[in-house]
């Protein structure tokens, strides 16, 4: 009896509450961030799987390596997902690479990708080093190719193409020309002529002034009284050269005087 009554009297268990689902979610592991960066290569593109913060979901992007850079890749991020407010790229040494690289130098080695808060070590594959050689000398025997074929079939005909139009035109040329180069040398016969006249009418002027001071030296005057007229005519002349130098800013030189009166007439 005294056992029953020791059983009424205990208290009653308490309850158990069922537990709240948010107070485990967290502690769940995320599947997004069990996800990896990947870089594959199709086609000889570099495709990058990158796992994405706001939709927690893998997005793949495909890159040029010649015409793409490194800012066009962080420009696609932001683009497809507007929860990033932070994407960087750095080595693995942790020095940041510049926006304007070229995918292509990206590609060589290693980086580091920041996404926010998180960071991801992308691993370049060995096979694309491979592949770069094989369609870098690829594209270089094309190229080749294509020279080759170009100069043994165009650049001769090309060049007798070239060739016989500039001819043309220089046939053209001449006969519009023509008339001007008679013109010109109707322009020079007269100018030699006037020039010629002029030189010897030069010297017929000093054939006169010696003859006159011949004159008057022995038959009009004597030697005492010519001797000065001589002195200031030889004077006058120097001052008539330069008075020449001073108009002409050129020295009185035979040759060079012709040649000027030469121009002049034309």
């Amino acid at each position: 009896m005294s056992t029953s009554k020791d059983d009424t009297k205990k208290p009653p268990a308490p309850a158990v509450k069922p537990l709240d689902p948010s107070a485990l979610s967290h502690r769940l592991p995320d599947p997004t961030s069990q996800s990896e960066l990947k870089v594959e290569y199709q086609g000889g593109l570099p495709q990058v799987t990158v796992p994405l913060p706001s939709r927690r979901e893998l997005c793949r992007f495909t890159l040029r390596p010649i015409s793409n850079t490194v800012g066009d890749f962080l420009s696609m991020l932001r683009e497809e997902d507007k929860g990033i407010d932070r994407v960087a790229i750095s080595t693995k040494e942790g020095v940041r690479i510049a926006s304007s690289n070229s995918i292509e130098s990206l590609m060589e080695e290693d980086f580091k990708l920041l996404v926010n808060d998180r960071e991801f070590l992308v691993q370049i594959p060995q096979l694309k080093d491979k592949l770069s050689k094989e369609e870098i000398k690829r594209l270089s025997d094309v190229r080749c190719l294509v020279n080759q074929l170009y100069e043994a079939l165009n650049v001769e005909e090309h060049q007798l193409k070239k060739e016989r139009e500039l001819l043309a035109k220089l046939e053209d040329l001449k006969v519009a020309l023509e008339p001007m180069e008679k013109k010109r040398q109707e322009l020079e016969m007269l100018a030699c002529r006037r020039t010629n006249a002029l030189t010897w009418v030069g010297l017929g002027l000093m054939g006169v002034q010696f003859g006159i001071l011949a004159r008057l030296t022995w038959w009009e005057y004597s030697w005492d009284i010519m001797e000065p007229v001589t002195y200031f005519v030889t004077y006058g002349t120097a001052m008539a050269a330069y008075a020449y130098y001073v108009l002409t800013k050129q020295e009185y030189i035979l040759p060079d005087v012709r040649d000027r009166q030469h121009l002049i007439i034309l």
